[in-house]
């Protein structure tokens, strides 16, 4: 592992300001505005594998495999520090192979006051919406790319706030080759001029961003820039119910393992700048809310490895404009953003309908009416005399091939005290070739779907209830590549507030291929005290993608036994 000595010199420096401390953490301390405490959460993963060659699930030679995290931070005043530990022995199917190991891979230590806050070590930061800078950390997805290095914030002014920060990222059990420098300034205006705060209901924040990073060319065949800057403002005005949300931003151009293609076994990249705007409206008032969005994208791969691939280095964040399902039967083909380009629209509505009015009943009946829809970018050639930079231009009114429609229509309805449900209807189309292997030559067909949902849930007692759930994915069964329709049926029982037991059943009911047609049953039970909880389950899971908040996964077909433990404190 590289850079342990500042790992461990960092830890040590920890541990012992934790020993030092015994007995003060936890006693009463004589300053008012001093916090003592200790806190943190761990999470054991782990899965006993079968082959199963009718499903596709691969011989493990571990036969089990394990996934497991824990965090503890300290903070004592202004100082704070933390450090996490990660353990993938071996790493669990489905996750990059590459985070195979164990160690300390997170620590940080971290001074605030009012004038400024100073954070030394792995950094989670984000600019605006992201679109220009985010680090984050997703354990479901096993994603990490924290900046190690140094953030100081400052608000040296009422409603002023300014970031700089620079770092390597994390990949793996080691950092990237490229160097991270940002720097971030935003202005809150009603709270910046006290005069405005009271007579003016409107509020406007404004902010700016600049972010690049530096790698060295060592490519004897290229010309590939060292530096690579990417900047852009936003702005947020907020009225009450009403909130608009802005932001567009600019990256110098940056020839990567993200814009490359390959013709007649020659390496093509791109020179060409990026750009991305997002733009965001929502309005809520009582019973009624609305929420439009739209982003474009082009050529905005931004990573601190140009030759990194899949979720490793990424220094940016795009959002997502499509919905994040969390029923198996919307979520089968979940739509992944496109950084080679890509112009995105969601809308949605939500109306509540009163209590005591015809469609309301005596509860009131929720309705949300969603709608998103991706389409790629429309190229237009430019003379080019040297055939290795993959020049070409877009425009703003131009829409190339449709990659991804989601249209769904949700009602949530409560019927007496005990009986409530929850009814959806979704049409999708899905551009396999595009969203999963990035080229129109693929092989694949694209999909059409036809999902229905129906989830009921009888509470018989205060903490008791049983929830049926029912899902039907129809689509063409005579397409051999896409498996054909699917049905799924669960029953979830909740004797109390501790316990669940669930059954779940996943039926390939339309594979084109008779012997296929296979059923996935998985039973699960779990137990939960407080920050305490236990699951397992045994069965079959389909192949398919997992995806949280735009970042998704493959995950392979399995069948055999898992067990989840969680703890906080």
């Amino acid at each position: 592992m590289k850079n342990t000595s500042f790992k461990s010199s960092l830890f040590a420096t920890f541990l012992l300001i934790f020993t030092l401390n015994p007995f003060k953490i936890f006693s009463q301390s004589n300053i008012s505005d001093e916090v003592n405490s200790i806190h943190g959460n761990f999470q054991v993963d782990a899965q006993y594998y079968n082959p199963d060659s009718l499903i596709g699930a691969p011989k493990v030679p571990e036969k089990m495999l394990s996934n497991a995290f824990g965090n503890i931070n300290y903070q004592r005043g202004k100082f704070s520090a933390g450090v996490r530990y990660e353990a993938y022995n071996n790493v669990m199917q489905g996750f990059d192979q590459r985070y195979k190991g164990q160690g300390v891979v997170n620590r940080f230590a971290r001074y605030q006051d009012n004038l400024l806050d100073i954070t030394v070590g792995n950094i989670y930061e984000q600019f605006g919406s992201g679109l220009i800078f985010r680090t984050y950390y997703e354990p479901g997805l096993l994603y990490d790319n924290s900046l190690d290095g140094i953030r100081v914030i400052s608000n040296p002014y009422k409603g002023f706030t300014f970031k700089g920060l620079v770092g390597r990222q994390r990949s793996f059990f080691t950092l990237g080759q490229g160097i991270v420098r940002g720097f971030d300034g935003e202005v809150n205006i009603n709270e910046a001029l006290d005069s405005l705060a009271a007579k003016i209901k409107t509020k406007v924040i404004l902010g700016g961003s600049f972010v690049s990073k530096f790698q060295p060319d060592q490519d004897p065949a290229y010309n590939l820039p060292e530096n690579v800057g990417a900047y852009g403002g936003r702005i947020n005005i907020i009225r009450e119910g009403f909130n608009f949300y802005g932001e567009y931003v600019m990256k110098e151009n940056d020839p990567s393992n993200d814009n490359k293609a390959v013709a007649n076994g020659k390496t093509i990249y791109s020179y060409k700048n990026g750009e991305a705007l997002f733009l965001s409206t929502s309005y809520a008032t009582k019973g009624l809310s609305f929420l439009l969005q739209g982003k474009r994208i082009d050529n905005f791969g931004f990573r601190s490895d140009r030759d990194a691939g899949l979720q490793n280095l990424l220094i940016n964040y795009l959002p997502a404009t499509t919905k994040q399902h969390t029923y198996l039967m919307p979520a089968y083909n979940p739509y992944a953003t496109q950084p080679r380009g890509e112009i995105g629209l969601l809308a949605e509505i939500q109306y509540k309908f009163q209590k005591g009015t015809a469609l309301g009943g005596k509860y009131g009946t929720e309705i949300t009416l969603n709608y998103s829809q991706a389409n790629g970018l429309k190229h237009i050639g430019v003379n080019d005399t040297n055939s290795t930079m993959q020049l070409y231009k877009t425009n703003y009114n131009e829409v190339g091939e449709q990659y991804y429609h989601d249209f769904f229509i949700e009602i949530n309805k409560k019927f007496t005290k005990q009986l409530k449900g929850t009814f959806m209807y979704a049409n999708q189309f899905y551009n396999k070739n595009i969203v999963q292997f990035g080229s129109p030559n693929a092989g694949y067909n694209n999909i059409i779907s036809n999902i229905g949902v129906v989830d009921i849930t009888y509470k018989y007692k205060s903490n008791s209830a049983i929830r049926f759930e029912t899902q039907c994915l129809f689509r063409d069964n005579s397409d051999t590549l896409n498996l054909g329709s699917w049905a799924t049926a669960m029953v979830e029982w909740t004797p109390n507030t501790h316990f669940f037991v669930a059954v779940l059943d996943q039926y390939n009911y339309g594979n084109p291929v008779d012997n296929l047609k296979l059923h996935y049953f998985l039973v699960s039970a779990g137990y939960t005290s407080g920050p305490h909880r236990i699951s397992m389950s045994y069965g079959k899971q389909r192949a398919g993608i997992f995806c949280v908040g735009g970042v998704c996964r493959n995950v392979p077909a399995s069948n055999g036994f898992a067990i989840s433990i969680t703890s906080s404190f």
